[in-house]
């Protein structure tokens, strides 16, 4: 059997692991094999302990060295993780893929897009760098950011989500051209979780 692997994409507090969960729930009551990523996390120490070091505001990373630690962890995700449940016939859901390091790192950091995409053809198989369904959450920024104001951890913001307007703007932007690239689905995220699962559901 073969499972599917869907991605929910965009900007920080656009909602994407709202909607990951949300589907898992959904998927779980229909009695399929489930699996959530949130990249670089996931249920395996190894990549939890990669996500606390790109996350923290206390290393001073290089943009490349960002890559590097994005790739090693999703490397670890999806052979132990997540290529197992699609075996099975089950659902990956994940909150990022590979497409966030060609924006932030890419588009944001300035970090050869074409380096970007190489060195991940090279670590992981075809089935990771085509997902059956990409998705992009579009946000207004002006509602992004009062999301962003409104969160409980906003004093503990992480290294990419307290960079300055400027880079945030590239990323907005960034997110828009891979999804004409690379042929991502684009549903606005202002409307209610509700309202987005049901959309998404249709689309899967």
């Amino acid at each position: 059997m073969v499972g599917k692997y869907i991605v929910i994409e965009g900007q920080d507090a656009t909602g994407k692991s709202t909607q990951v969960e949300l589907l898992a729930e959904h998927f779980q009551e229909l009695g399929k094999p489930v699996l959530t990523l949130h990249e670089p996390d996931g249920e395996l120490e190894a990549a939890h302990k990669l996500r606390e070091i790109i996350k923290s505001k206390k290393y001073d990373l290089e943009p490349m060295t960002h890559v590097l630690l994005f790739t090693a962890a999703r490397k670890e995700l999806w052979h132990k993780l997540a290529a197992p449940v699609l075996r099975e016939g089950g659902y990956v859901f994940s909150a990022r893929n590979w497409w966030s390091t060609l924006a932030y790192q890419g588009y944001g950091q300035g970090v050869s897009r074409s380096r970007i995409i190489r060195l991940t053809k090279e670590m992981m198989p075809e089935r990771y760098l085509k997902p059956d369904l990409g998705i992009v959450l579009t946000l207004p920024d002006d509602e992004r950011l009062r999301r962003e104001t409104g969160r409980d951890d906003l004093s503990s913001s992480d290294t990419f989500e307290s960079k300055p307007t400027e880079f945030q703007d590239k990323v907005n932007a960034a997110y828009l051209k891979i999804a004409d690239e690379f042929g991502l689905i684009k549903v606005d995220a202002s409307p209610s979780p509700e309202e987005i699962q049901a959309e998404i559901l249709e689309l899967i």
